[in-house]
């Protein structure tokens, strides 16, 4: 049963019982219940990082909420005053493949080029492409084999495109739908894996996940005498060494894997091997023995032993919604209580620390190329769009990731803040998606989180990278793409199009996508639903 079936919204408001946030929800004229009595409901922070201690709330705990009934409408647009945005489309996921001798190799290059002259002639700016850790360094710490990605960007420099470059730390042998490009983590860290299952994260009932390393490892040398961040450095490092050349000329974006599918979280909704389904809250992955370790240490120090024993018990399962889970509800075991305060800021910190040390490592190796104007390279990072549940009070799909944002209280700011050090841009999906198009008992609200991931950016003066979530071929869908690439609020730096593949160049689809892409491509925009 949804939250409006059971009752509607946790959340007393003032005003029409609509859910449309707006502007003010989510920057300095955010409104809190006079009666909430924390002084401060945004992250504290110590040299750019979060701090540990939450003041307890006392009193009534419920929120206030500035809204109103507007929704974005996809009407005709006509500016002469905006910028173009390059438009980037994403590599088909079976781009790659593993022949019988064990070596990568690129499937169907014949059909690939063919692709690759069309989306030039179309206007498209670049290609995204996903460098995997699992395909370069398969076999043997520190032995890097390059040769498909030298094969693959040579073909791509030499049809005029320039390069959106992922580096892809994770696997995605649950998210390939057709299996033909599933790509592992490096055969010998799941040599690791096997022996130590704590190099993974876990959910509360021990289930592992080898998508991506748990951050629990990244000072811990488990991995041939290299610690998980050493492992992502050096890879970073042999990257850069072999495309030097490349770099700030075909290549101009680099984002940095940072979590499952590359983005900036932790796997709680693992898609694809059964345990979760749309539009479950989730569970927290924390179980793996090192980060329990962590939170251990950081209970002791809070002077709160007790509370490192486990992670909430009271938070559901990977289906469960969020009415009757008492720890997303205001109640005195919930998010808003003082363990749940203290639990949800190491949760999330932890996470930004993560982003922190390897975006520190990308930046310091990406110095000389971002100092030199001739050779200039953007670094991204990738967060989740986690949608679903948005209206509620504690957010609680976005909660179970990592993302400590609630009506409440801004988790994004604190990611933005932390980007910002790095001069890194912040990559969101989502910008096809209208709120209205999203099933009403689920309280989803990805036009609220686009607008304020956009507010953030803007407010912490970062660039924004803006990606669909899911194909996306229709006139209507690609003209909310482009309204939001050219939202007042934040324009976005470049777009990343989800993906090539056969659809794309169907005659019914090419001859919206066409004009889309030429639209994206000039100084005169207009764009007709």
């Amino acid at each position: 049963m949804g939250m409006i079936e059971s009752g509607g919204v946790a959340c007393k408001c003032t005003g029409s019982r609509s859910y449309g946030f707006r502007e003010a929800t989510f920057h300095e004229n955010r409104i809190f219940l006079s009666n909430l009595r924390n002084d401060s409901m945004t992250p504290l922070l110590r040299n750019g990082l979060c701090c540990s201690r939450w003041p307890s709330v006392a009193g009534a705990r419920t929120c206030i909420l500035s809204i109103d009934g507007r929704e974005k409408s996809r009407s005709t647009i006509l500016s002469s005053r905006q910028k173009r945005v390059p438009l980037y489309v994403m590599m088909p996921v079976d781009t790659f493949g593993i022949d019988t001798s064990g070596s990568p190799r690129i499937r169907k290059i014949k059909a690939l080029t063919v692709s690759l002259k069309a989306l030039k002639l179309a206007g498209v700016h670049g290609i995204a492409v996903e460098v995997w850790w699992g395909i370069v360094e398969r076999f043997s710490p520190l032995a890097y084999n390059w040769s498909l990605y030298e094969e693959l960007f040579q073909l791509i420099s030499q049809m005029g495109l320039k390069l959106h470059v992922a580096l892809s730390f994770h696997s995605n042998r649950r998210t390939s739908s057709s299996g033909s490009g599933d790509v592992s983590l490096p055969l010998w860290i799941l040599e690791i894996g096997e022996h130590n299952k704590d190099i993974y994260y876990r959910d509360q009932n021990g289930f592992s996940n080898d998508a991506y390393l748990t951050l629990g490892v990244d000072q811990i040398p488990l991995f041939c005498g290299r610690t998980a961040l050493q492992c992502y450095e050096d890879f970073m490092f042999s990257f850069v060494n072999k495309f030097d050349s490349f770099i700030g000329s075909v290549i101009e974006e680099i984002s940095v894997g940072l979590g499952p599918s590359g983005e900036l979280r932790y796997p709680a909704h693992p898609f694809g091997d059964g345990r979760w389904k749309f539009p479950g809250i989730g569970e927290f992955q924390c179980y793996d023995k090192y980060m329990m370790e962590d939170l251990r240490m950081t209970a002791a120090q809070e002077g709160k032993p007790e509370w490192g024993d486990k992670g909430p018990q009271n938070a559901g399962y990977y289906n469960s919604l969020p009415s009757g889970v008492p720890f997303f509800g205001e109640g005195e075991e919930g998010f808003l209580s003082d363990y749940g305060r203290f639990f949800l800021e190491w949760y999330s910190c932890r996470l930004i620390q993560h982003a922190d040390a390897i975006l520190a490592k990308a930046a310091n190796i990406l110095k000389k190329y971002q100092e030199n104007k001739r050779t200039s390279v953007i670094l991204v990072a990738k967060i989740g769009g986690i949608y679903w549940w948005y209206r509620t009070v504690s957010h609680p799909a976005e909660l179970t990731s990592g993302y400590y944002n609630t009506a409440c209280r801004d988790g994004y700011d604190p990611i933005a803040l932390m980007l910002s050090r790095h001069g890194a841009a912040l990559h969101i999906s989502c910008l096809e998606m209208l709120d209205s198009e999203t099933p009403p008992a689920y309280l989803c609200s990805p036009e609220g989180l686009l607008e304020q991931i956009q507010t953030v950016s803007k407010r912490r003066t970062i660039h924004l990278i803006g990606r669909n979530a899911n194909e996306q071929f229709d006139k209507a869908g690609l003209c909310q793409i482009y309204a939001n690439c050219y939202h007042p609020k934040a324009v976005v730096r470049a777009l990343t199009f989800f993906r090539m593949n056969d659809k794309i160049f169907r005659v019914e689809n090419w001859k919206n996508f066409v004009p889309f892409v030429r639209n994206m491509s000039t100084d005169l925009v207009y764009l007709e639903t």
